[in-house]
């Protein structure tokens, strides 16, 4: 490559990056239909396979997500939207056991000076706020008045998730071929290639772990709401979110499953085994069963590398760094173990066994 196309590319990707960042406001619903698209493909293929048109499979995608949307309306965000309700009346009945009941003892135990805990201011605006629950309604109104053009901005792109995501899932494998079709010639296998690991990686990622986020929330929930915890159903679904990254899922349920159920039940054990019990199933049906069936052992992401990655994102873009963050991060992934690949077989690293910082020569170890 000359030095003038090098330019020329450095030109393109920096008027690409910017052409990006200046559309970040409208660009949103465009890419969670590209996602959508993306994880509705592989069901469309199959329908497609047993003679169902492209369009008539798209359709039956559609009415199936539209099903699972409805029932989500109808059964779960009512009972979702309760507990949050009850945790937030919860919070300074809480705050009394927390600071009547747990601190003593941790100070107690730790040999703390008395009065090291106060939590009264805390405890003061809680219940400041809880006075004003009856004019949340009344605040979203006005603010909805006030910001009516914003309103109507969300739900138009609201509306238009579904429309891109038809489209683009319709015109999936039209479009990838044509994409092909662009490649220079003499890099294709090389490009097709990389683009097919990158494919593995974001497919076990994006619709393995996803897979898994759900199992684990069902199973949390439905586990914990069975021993008795009145906020099962939130403390489960949070969890199964958590378990985005490898064990915080775990950690973050289980802590806060086994905090409401010692304020709910008190001292009493067998809510606390229950508690331990449900998330030992959920860890072992996520080590022995849904981990290797659903995402196999190809993502290549290593935990920190996905905290970094969805922080990292939201930092740079917003929301929309947010949504590119885990796709963006396994395509580099996929490419640094390339780069490292041409780096084990460069000049450069193979310097180092060719002379010390003396000038004499480092003879390889013979035979032993």
């Amino acid at each position: 490559m000359t030095d003038s196309n090098r330019w020329l590319w450095l030109a393109g990707v920096f008027f690409s990056g910017w052409l990006v960042y200046l559309l970040m406001p409208i660009l949103s619903p465009f890419l969670i239909g590209i996602l959508l698209a993306y994880l509705g493909d592989p069901l469309v293929d199959r329908l497609e396979a047993r003679g169902l048109s492209r369009t008539w499979g798209v359709i039956a995608v559609f009415a199936l997500f539209g099903l699972l949307l409805v029932l989500a309306l109808l059964f779960l965000l009512p009972s979702l939207g309760r507990q949050l309700v009850h945790l937030y009346e919860l919070a300074p009945q809480m705050l009394d056991w927390l600071q009547q009941v747990v601190l003593p003892w941790v100070q107690v135990k730790l040999g703390l000076a008395k009065g090291f805990w106060h939590l009264e201011q805390l405890k003061s605006m809680f219940v400041g706020q809880l006075d004003k629950t009856t004019n949340v309604l009344t605040q979203l109104l006005s603010q909805a008045t006030a910001s009516g053009l914003a309103l109507l901005a969300w739900l138009g792109n609201l509306l238009l998730v579904p429309v891109v995501s038809f489209y683009l899932l319709r015109d999936w494998d039209i479009l990838v071929a044509k994409l092909r079709t662009l490649l220079p010639r003499r890099r294709e296998g090389v490009v097709v290639g990389l683009v097919g690991e990158c494919h593995e990686v974001l497919g076990a990622f994006l619709r393995g772990q996803m897979l898994v986020m759900l199992a684990l929330g069902v199973v949390y929930a439905l586990g914990l709401m069975l021993v008795g915890i009145d906020l099962g159903l939130l403390i489960g679904l949070l969890a199964g979110l958590a378990s985005i990254v490898p064990y915080m899922g775990f950690v973050v349920g289980i802590g806060a499953a086994l905090v409401a159920a010692l304020f709910q039940f008190g001292g009493d054990p067998y809510p606390l085994i229950g508690v331990v019990a449900v998330f030992s199933v959920g860890q072992l049906l996520e080590g022995m069963l849904l981990t290797p069936l659903l995402v196999g052992d190809r993502i290549g992401l290593h935990p920190v590398a996905v905290i970094f990655a969805v922080l990292a994102g939201g930092q740079l873009f917003g929301f929309t760094g947010v949504l590119l963050a885990l796709p963006v991060a396994a395509v580099i992934m996929v490419l640094l173990r390339h780069v490292h690949d041409l780096y084990k077989l460069s000049d450069l690293y193979g310097e180092s066994g060719q002379g010390d910082s003396s000038g004499g020569s480092v003879e390889p170890p013979g035979p032993t």
